[in-house]
Formats: structure tokens, sequence, C-alpha cells
């Protein structure tokens, strides 16, 4: 049964996580949430700044006796990813996020719940907001973008902040504390190709592939589940080579870094083969039923007869360049850490293609804690596009973080754990992109450790929060704070 999220504990964090699912903040539309949290601190009188990118950075003087402490950076970024369920007619850059209590945990109505890393920053502002809390002086950093490009942390100037303590609110799994992150790049694709004609007595289809998990393409890459992108290719490569089929357009995923949900394509066959394409679609779909029955049950394939233009077709040679190039892109986990168990070192999400009027566009994110092998893997996807006929470039490079167990910060923040909750924390690292290694490069002297509550399947519509671990990740920041 549902029930307000406000009436949960803590209540100063969730009450402001609540505010926030009524301001729109999907990556790239962040003016609102960021007067809001301008705002915020401007009301209470805390000095209040916004920079040239659109970070916000609010400073708040320490609690009387404690001026002389460090300085210390809490971090967190404002906007959200923004994926649906296919039925859903939610505007993201107009809708609040309706959420529900399910259990143990919040989550959302058909959308992602914006708990990444919405509660990282709604503790932040508890903590500005707070008059009973013990801390030396803060600073907060709201950064902007960083779902799409990390525009925030790479415009962050020098000088600004004056902490060389910084805690990163945006981790997922209370009771890890992280100290690594891998860095990435943008693997951009482009192709060309004639348009052609096909009689009109051909039959124009629809095809779909939808009901997938998706998720997070760094934390959830390692979970075996679907790629939309990559199923649908592998029934057009066999469709485009046994059936003679036409494409005119594809739009498969749309964002880098969410595994692909849902795959469309229009398409194309004889009246002769119609039957056998139709049966060849039934045979796909168990074989993806057999190989998904964990990761994915609900996967679809659907076949919709539509009217279709006779002109604007791919022409062949084309078509079949780019379904042997895509079913051969690597997709998913390339290699495990040698140095932490469990924890993926370099993978590569296929996460877009689309092609309509003359123009392919190939979309991938390489993530690696290792840059020789980032770079490895983008050399191969550009050599396998290349013998596909198509021009590759890079962009979006941004660093992974080097872990650094002799951290005083680390060792403090341990200390403060097993001292409030009578255990050990674990000490990890993650496969997706932090702004802390980012940060590190405009202040290299700033020791940083990341830690969150328990978000699971970010990224995606069936992303949630669990409501003990938020309780157990403000107490550690509330003691950490008392103890820096």
């Amino acid at each position: 049964m549902s029930r307000d999220i406000e009436s949960l504990s803590p209540a100063a964090v969730w009450r402001q996580f609540s505010r926030l699912t009524q301001i729109p903040r999907p990556s790239r539309h962040e003016a609102q949430v960021r007067e809001y949290i301008a705002d915020f601190g401007r009301h209470r009188r805390l000095e209040t700044l916004v920079d040239a990118v659109g970070n916000v950075i609010i400073f708040k003087p320490a609690t009387r006796g404690r001026e002389e402490r460090p300085t210390l950076i809490l971090q967190g970024h404002m906007d959200m990813v923004p994926q649906a369920n296919v039925a859903s007619r939610h505007d993201f850059t107009r809708d609040p996020i309706t959420t529900r209590v399910d259990g143990d945990w919040v989550t959302a109505q058909g959308t992602t719940l914006g708990a990444d890393n919405g509660i990282g920053v709604a503790a932040i502002l508890a903590v500005l907001e707070s008059k009973e809390l013990e801390h030396g002086p803060l600073e907060a950093l709201f950064t902007c973008n960083e779902e799409s490009g990390m525009d925030g942390a790479f415009g962050l100037k020098p000088a600004v902040l004056k902490g060389r303590l910084l805690i990163n609110t945006d981790a997922e799994d209370e009771g890890v504390l992280c100290i690594g992150c891998a860095g990435g790049v943008n693997v951009n694709t482009k192709l060309g190709y004639r348009e052609l004609s096909i009689d009109s007595g051909w039959i124009t289809y629809r095809l779909s592939v939808t009901g997938l998990r998706g998720g997070h393409s760094g934390v959830d890459i390692l979970r075996g589940r679907g790629n939309a992108v990559a199923l649908l290719f592998r029934l057009l490569k066999d469709a485009v080579t046994g059936f003679n089929l036409k494409i005119q357009s594809v739009d498969a995923g749309n964002m880098r870094n969410a595994i692909p949900r849902e795959a469309f394509a229009l398409v194309a066959v004889e009246p002769a083969n119609a039957a056998a394409f139709g049966d060849a679609l039934e045979r796909w779909r168990s074989v993806f039923a057999a190989e998904l029955k964990r990761a994915d049950p609900e996967v679809r394939i659907t076949l919709e007869t539509v009217a279709a233009e006779p002109d604007g077709w791919m022409d062949g040679a084309a078509a079949l360049h780019l379904v042997h190039a895509v079913c051969a892109c690597p997709s998913g986990v390339m290699r495990m850490s040698d140095d932490m168990p469990d924890l993926v070192e370099s993978s590569n999400n296929l996460a877009i293609v689309r092609a309509a009027k003359g123009v392919i566009e190939i979309q991938n994110l390489v993530r690696s804690s290792v840059d020789s092998a980032r770079d490895d893997i983008c050399g191969k996807l550009a050599s396998l596009f290349t013998l596909a006929g198509a021009d590759t470039s890079y962009d979006g490079h941004y660093p992974g973080w080097q872990p650094d167990l002799s951290s005083p910060l680390l060792q403090l923040v341990r200390q403060v754990y097993r001292e409030r909750f009578d255990d050990d924390a674990t000490i990890g690292a993650i496969h997706a992109g932090l702004e802390c290694g980012i940060i590190r490069t405009a202040y290299p002297d700033v020791e940083m450790i990341s830690f969150g509550p328990t978000i699971r399947f970010p990224h995606s519509p069936d992303e949630r929060v669990e409501i003990g671990s938020v309780g157990r990740f403000w107490e550690l920041l509330v003691g950490v704070l008392e103890k820096v």
C-alpha cells in the first residue's frame, strides 16, 4: 500500500526528496531545480553562488566552536535520467514524479524515480537546513548535467572551493564506501546510404522489441539483461539475409548511459516472404524467451502492419553493412577487474542506432577503470565500423578515479561506520562515472569518498531506493560531519 513519502524517516531527508520529485529535472533541463536550490540557500541567508556552467554552490558556516575544523565539501548532481515505460505519457520536462511506497522500498509510477542522485541532494539540503547538527565549515556543491555529459564537473573552476575533503553522495550501495570509479568515452559512428523505392505490393511493418528492464549501463551491465538494440539487429540480420527484408528507418535505444529497453524498425517484405518472415519471428520469440527467462522475462517482439511511403528505403548493400556491423559490435562486460572481486573493469554499451533519410547513426558508451583498455575498445569499435564504410569519432572523455586506501578521510568514515553500526563497511569501487575523477582534475589535492543509500535499477522505470538504507546513509553522514 502506498503512503506519503514525507511520513518516512529521516523526515528531513524525505521532505526534501519529496520536493525534488515535484520539480522537473531531466538532464539539460535543470533551470527549475537550479532556481529552487539557489533560492533555498538565499532564503536561509547562506552565501550562494551559481557559476557560469550552472552549478550551485552554497556555503554554510561552522557551528559555534568548530570554526577551525577543516572545510568539508558535500557534492551531488541536480539532474536525473528520464526513462518511462512505453505506455507512459510522462513529460519529464513538465510533469512531477509520482512516487509510491512498495514494502521496504520507494519507487515511481512507470518512470525513473530520480533517487539517483535526488536522495543525495536531499540529504545535503537537509544538512544546510538543520540548526541542530554539529559540523565544521561546509561547502555544498550541486552539479548540473551529470547524467548526460558531466558538464557541471567539467566546468567547475579551480579556487572556487576551499575545502580539501569531499563527500560525494552518488553511490548506490549502503554500507559500501566507494573510493574509485571507471572513466568513459562516447563513441559516435555515422554512415550514409542511398534511398531507394519499393514496389507498391510490398508489405510494410513496424517491428518492435520491448518489455526489457534496461538499467544503468555501468552498474547494471553485469546483470545479463537484454539489450533491445542488439536483439533487434539479430532479427534484422536474419531477415535481411534470409528474406530480402528492406529497412526504411530504425529508432533503437534513447540514452547512452541506459541499457536499451526498446527498439523499433520500419521494414518491408515481399508478399511471397511474409509467411516465412512471420515464422522466423516466432522462432526468435522462443529463443529470446529462453535466453532471458531470468534476466528479462517480459521481453516482447511485436509485428504490426502499417502504411509506409514507397520512397526512402535503405539500399541493400548499406542494409547488409549495417546489420552485420551492429551484430558484430561488442556490448556488455568486456573484462572483470583483477584487483576487486565482482567489479567490472571494462564494458561497452551499444546504446543507440538511428537510421532515416539517408543517414545512420550508432552511439556506444565505453567504460573502463584502465585507460589503455578503454582506448583499445574504442579502437576495436572504430576498426569494426570502418569495415562497414562508416566514420567514427569520440567525445565526452572523462577520467576514472583511482582508489587511495591510505586516505585519512576513508579511515575516519570507516571509524564512524563501525561506531554507529557495530559493523565494518565494505570498501569498493563502482563501474560507473562518478564526478570525483573530473573534480580532481581541478582540485588535485582533495581527498574524496562516496557513499549513499541502496538504489536498485537506476536509469530505468524499475528504479527504487531502500527506505531503511536512507536512514543509515543519513546517520553515517551526520556522524562524519561531527567527527571531521
